[in-house]
């Protein structure tokens, strides 16, 4: 009985999803002895993007995080999933052999590593990065669907990922968009040009099908596959472990996860969701208007907010299929971060000026210069290219000089000559105050679930959101409490 192995996404990839990223480390300790003795091959726990998002909402650091969870899950290799550090801009090379250091330094061991274009150079400077630190490099094969994502153009990018020498391979399906007859054709023209390099499967629940594409990829060849525990499992997510797992035993497959003790997990996770009103991830409809747009789920919900702003809220349908539009004339990027934002702002422009490219962003005029990836020069539709080059705006942006500049002179540049490494990484991507908020803060605040065990002031900070209670009152043997809401504060 062959056995599948199982990488674990829910502390990244699942509150990512779902929770807009506001799991706190207190939130993620109280269950990681359970997620140490599971079974993982794996445990996924941080992607670059999250770093602000940790230190400027959460005010946590997220060096002491990983740290943490280094500590209390020595059996399964922590890992990160890393595109560029600067989202939406460029990155210093300095900055990303530094970033790699500091992973490796705090406990990451293994990086699956993207590039918005499956870009080889690209791979190729990440994953020397990576390595040169010491953590195992997993190269992303991003899955997309247009009339070039064919199964022989994945199939050259399996060549040209085995020819880097990577630890693994990772199909991953940001949107949801296999289908199972696709993943038929698909997994096997992967794994014979892998060259006997293991691949992982990533794929998610926005179209419905995640599950069952997941019980394909494994009856075509694959041996590791990403899933998430409930409720950070189904919805956008990734699917479910216990759905998946279940099915694979049916199947006649092994599967070492120790799943009694992850439903201590599920009810951990679930009482925060219930507590903080966060979402709770469910089995969603096929829905095959996704396979039109492929616009990420996350992304709906920014341009539904861009077209509020613009008092054109009722355009959304006409946004998506401009959308379509706007990507064939891309060239057909993958709908990515951050290839997906610049293709569905620039679709809201368009709508709502009532002009096809008479207003461009910048980041469609970095696109058109080749600057978030040189195949946009190739691939773009030349008339389109012209039209949103041809304004002053493009020469300005074009004519911005990026030089790489050594360590040595990033630090000068940020007046960081006394910093250590980790607060030179921060000060590169976060801004100063937001660091010193988040330092100002203090250590990571416990989070505790479960009946008795919730701390006092938990319990007091919970009972106050209670909109229509005027009172509490607490009482144990020899102690009583009570607290009134004061309605009548003076200034």
């Amino acid at each position: 009985m062959e056995k599948i192995e199982f990488i674990d996404v829910t502390l990244r990839d699942g509150h990512q999803s779902l929770w807009a990223e506001g799991m706190t480390t207190g939130m993620m300790l109280p269950v990681a002895e359970r997620l140490n003795k599971a079974g993982f091959a794996g445990i996924e726990v941080l992607s670059p993007s999250f770093l602000r998002k940790c230190v400027h909402d959460l005010k946590e650091d997220p060096f002491e995080r990983i740290r943490l969870l280094a500590d209390a899950i020595p059996s399964a290799p922590l890992r990160v999933n890393a595109g560029g550090l600067n989202v939406f801009g460029s990155d210093q090379p300095a900055m990303v052999r530094l970033f790699w250091k500091v992973m490796a330094s705090c406990g990451i061991r293994e990086a699956r590593i993207s590039d918005s274009w499956n870009d080889p150079g690209v791979w190729r400077f990440r994953a020397t990065a990576a390595q040169d630190a010491g953590v195992k490099p997993i190269i992303n094969i991003t899955y997309s669907i247009s009339p070039r994502h064919t199964d022989e153009y994945y199939a050259e990018r399996t060549r040209q990922a085995v020819a880097l020498s990577p630890f693994r391979l990772c199909l991953k399906d940001p949107g949801g968009l296999l289908t199972p007859e696709r993943t038929r054709t698909l997994v096997p023209a992967m794994i014979k040009n892998a060259g006997g390099i293991p691949i992982e499967f990533h794929t998610h629940c926005s179209t419905g099908l995640g599950p069952l594409c997941c019980l394909e990829a494994v009856a075509a060849g694959i041996r590791i596959i990403n899933t998430s525990i409930p409720p950070l499992a189904d919805s956008s997510s990734l699917p479910s472990i216990f759905v998946v797992a279940r099915n694979l035993r049916a199947l006649g497959y092994q599967t070492g996860i120790e799943e009694e003790g992850l439903q201590e997990v599920v009810r951990h996770f679930t009482e925060i969701a219930h507590r903080e009103g966060f979402e709770i991830g469910m089995p969603v409809d096929y829905d095959y208007t996704q396979y039109v747009h492929q616009v990420p789920g996350g992304m709906i919900s920014n341009l539904r907010h861009q077209l509020k702003a613009a008092g054109a809220e009722g355009k959304l349908p006409e946004v998506l299929e401009e959308t379509v539009r706007v990507r064939a004339d891309f060239g057909y990027p993958i709908m990515v971060t951050p290839l997906s934002q610049f293709v569905g702002t620039q679709a809201a422009i368009n709508v709502i000026s009532g002009e096809r490219y008479r207003t461009v962003t910048d980041q469609s005029i970095r696109y058109a210069l080749g600057q978030f990836g040189e195949e946009a020069i190739r691939l773009m539709d030349p008339e389109v290219r012209q039209m949103i080059l041809d304004r002053p705006r493009s020469r300005e942006l074009a004519a911005v000089d990026r030089p790489d500049l050594s360590l040595d002179e990033i630090r000068r540049e940020l007046g960081g000559e006394g910093l250590s490494d980790e607060d030179l990484l921060l000060s590169s991507l976060i801004q100063k105050e937001d660091i010193e908020a988040m330092r100002a803060a203090g250590p990571y605040r416990k989070y505790s679930t479960g009946g008795g065990n919730i701390p006092l002031a938990t319990l007091l900070r919970d009972l106050s959101k209670l909109s229509d209670t005027s009172s509490i009152a607490l009482a144990k043997p020899g102690f009583s409490l009570t607290l009134r809401r004061n309605t009548d504060i003076s200034p």
